[in-house]
């Protein structure tokens, strides 16, 4: 079954550049054997740079289910996440990742996130994009009222 999830998150990456709405990525994701949200690039038809396929499939399945969390779930991408969707999808917590090809494939075919990686591990200021601490004290207050929150959801 599961090369019928991987070519389903295929067929949506092909289709998507048919139709000229977006990159070639698609992704979808499956619980208890079945696909219960899928999604494709839309960056550009949307101007929307998180509308990545694996970030578009797990906001529609979070959203199906109610939860913030697709621990039961399994994710099917026509390529191997970037920086971005990586991230996202440790905060979803899917059980499994399957992906199609590679990083160094989407970096041949124009899509190279080396950049991101490469980037992180530098000192803020060092960054390509510099990134300055400021008012550090004053946005602490957030976490402050968050330890204090008695209804708070942890996540």
């Amino acid at each position: 079954m599961t090369n019928a999830f991987m070519s389903r998150a295929v067929e949506l990456a092909i289709e998507n550049v048919r139709s000229g709405n977006g990159g070639p990525f698609g992704a979808v994701v499956v619980k208890d054997g079945k696909i219960i949200a899928d999604g494709a690039n839309s960056v550009t038809s949307t101007n929307d740079p998180t509308a990545h396929a694996e970030i578009v499939a797990i906001r529609k399945a979070c959203e199906k289910l109610g939860l913030f969390e697709l621990r039961d779930c399994e994710i099917y991408t026509s390529c191997e996440p970037c920086p971005m969707c990586l991230g996202a999808i440790y905060w979803a917590r899917p059980a499994r990742v399957y992906f199609g090809c590679t990083a160094a494939d989407a970096a041949k075919a124009g899509f190279d996130d080396s950049l991101i990686y490469q980037e992180i591990p530098q000192p803020h200021s060092e960054r390509k994009i510099p990134m300055l601490p400021l008012m550090r004290d004053e946005a602490l207050e957030a976490f402050r009222a968050w330890e204090r929150q008695p209804s708070k959801l942890p996540y």
